[in-house]
């Protein structure tokens, strides 16, 4: 899971970050509303975690932006102890869910988790499709009722194919998604073929239908409709 933390408070931003990114997400912060809005111009990110109050502009104006550009990503609010305007705006406007400071952060990663599988995976841990079961509590996958051995960054990968079935995700988005802004100042995506290709040949062995397509000068992409998926 990709997560962009917006929160002005440079200490409460970092611990987030360094508290999820040990439960394994790739995490990137915006400390300021001009920052956020860059940031979500040129990236995309699974789930949002929003503070209403930054000192260059509203959270809120950042909601409101999210939903007309129809960025598809879960939106946690972060929340003033007494802000209780801000929470229910932040809902009526579309957000999933708020969490009101001071938290604690095992709180913060379950409620992420909640707002993932209502936004991604109509409410379930599992991802099925066809012969393929992922599940995210215990990043274990099955094909054909066999279990895969795959690393992190391929079951993420495949989780990652599988909520854009039939969209053609180029190298650098999913090398984004995958390493985040570590990926920012590569001279090319080649690496990501490698673990395509991987993941692929897993596939296989264990009987598995071939869905991921490459689709040259552009990128893959994971055609659900190929072997009559839906």
């Amino acid at each position: 899971m990709k997560i962009l933390i917006i929160e002005d408070n440079k200490e409460l931003a970092k611990s987030m970050e360094f508290y999820l990114e040990g439960e394994n997400y790739i995490c990137e912060c915006a400390y300021s509303y001009n920052e956020a809005l860059e940031r979500l111009t040129f990236n995309s990110y699974d789930c949002i975690l929003l503070d209403i109050m930054l000192p260059d502009g509203n959270g809120l104006n950042i909601l409101n932006y999210i939903k007309t550009e129809k960025i598809n990503s879960g939106i946690l609010i972060i929340s003033a102890k007494n802000a209780l305007d801000d929470k229910i705006n932040g809902l009526e406007k579309g957000a999933d869910d708020y969490i009101t400071k001071p938290f604690h952060l095992p709180e913060l990663h379950a409620r992420l988790r909640a707002v993932y599988r209502r936004n991604k995976m109509d409410g379930y841990n599992e991802v099925r499709f066809n012969e393929i079961i992922l599940n995210t509590d215990t990043y274990e996958v099955s094909i054909n009722e066999t279990r895969l051995e795959v690393t992190q960054k391929e079951f993420e990968l495949l989780l990652y194919f599988l909520v854009n079935k039939n969209r053609v995700l180029s190298k650098q988005s999913i090398a984004n998604h995958l390493w985040g802004d570590y990926t920012d100042n590569l001279a090319n995506f080649d690496f990501v073929y490698q673990h395509v290709k991987n993941l692929r040949k897993k596939i296989a062995s264990a009987n598995g239908n071939d869905y991921i397509e490459t689709i040259y000068g552009l990128g893959y992409k994971f055609n659900a409709l190929k072997y009559n998926g839906s």
